[in-house]
């Protein structure tokens, strides 16, 4: 059996972002490099970002959280489809 271990990341917050963005020219593509596993990004997966909108979500028992959620999708190309 596997180790487990307990995989905490620092979530960045809406003002971590903006600091970051400061400087970066307004035409600038936003890519997103998505871990091949937890907390693993040297072989990570390259997306762009398609859109970006507060959600909604439901919690059990617990009035509804809303995120800022970033969405990315792959990058422009020719692609096969995906197996069914």
């Amino acid at each position: 059996m596997a180790d487990m271990f307990d995989h905490s990341p620092h979530v960045w917050t809406v003002g971590r972002l903006r600091e970051v963005l400061a400087d970066v020219p307004d035409e600038t593509p936003i890519h997103i490099g998505v871990a091949d596993t937890p907390g693993d990004f040297e072989d990570y997966d390259d997306y762009v970002l398609v859109n970006a909108e507060p959600v909604e979500l439901d919690a059990a028992n617990a009035e509804p959280q809303v995120q800022f959620t970033l969405f990315a999708d792959a990058q422009a190309g020719v692609y096969y489809p995906a197996p069914d």
